[in-house]
């Protein structure tokens, strides 16, 4: 997988599955943990967000598989699925690039932080395409390799929110 390009076909399949994941996992969520679940989706992009999208872009190169990402979804929120998963819109990771920077990981170039969990550890991207996670709930700590493209990274989150991980 590593050097294949983000395909925006695969990314909207993706967004279905994981929609569907998603319905299953929070239809029997009420009678599993006594309360009813938050908003948990994964939104498609719209013209505002491809502006956003054409922003980011413009403030810095971002990795391209981030762009196609960006091209199809809007925003993911799964705040139920085990601590939470949030891919943040380009308006806020443009927002946050400009706020705290890029992250700096080793020997890979700057990356971009496009995504959190519930426990606030980040993710980001860099320009080889590898996701990272913050070891901390902290822009400047340590961050650990968990995917080898965005494409690994949204799988990852497919399953999850299909319960299986």
């Amino acid at each position: 997988m590593s050097g294949e390009r983000l395909d925006p076909e695969w990314v909207r399949g993706w967004c279905e599955r994981t929609s569907a994941g998603l319905s299953a996992l929070m239809s029997s969520f009420r009678e599993t943990h006594g309360y009813p679940p938050g908003e948990n989706a994964v939104v498609l992009a719209t013209d505002e967000s491809h502006g956003a999208t054409d922003a980011l872009v413009d403030l810095t190169p971002i990795p391209s598989d981030l762009t196609t990402l960006y091209w199809v979804v809007r925003e993911v929120s799964m705040p139920d699925v085990e601590h939470g998963y949030f891919v943040h819109p380009a308006s806020a990771v443009a927002e946050h690039l400009r706020e705290y920077g890029a992250v700096r990981i080793d020997d890979e170039p700057p990356a971009i932080v496009f995504a959190s969990d519930g426990g606030g550890h980040l993710f980001a991207v860099a320009g080889s395409g590898r996701v990272w996670r913050s070891t901390t709930a902290s822009w400047l700590d340590d961050f650990e390799a968990v995917a080898e493209s965005v494409q690994d990274f949204l799988e990852q989150l497919g399953r999850r929110a299909a319960g299986r991980t």
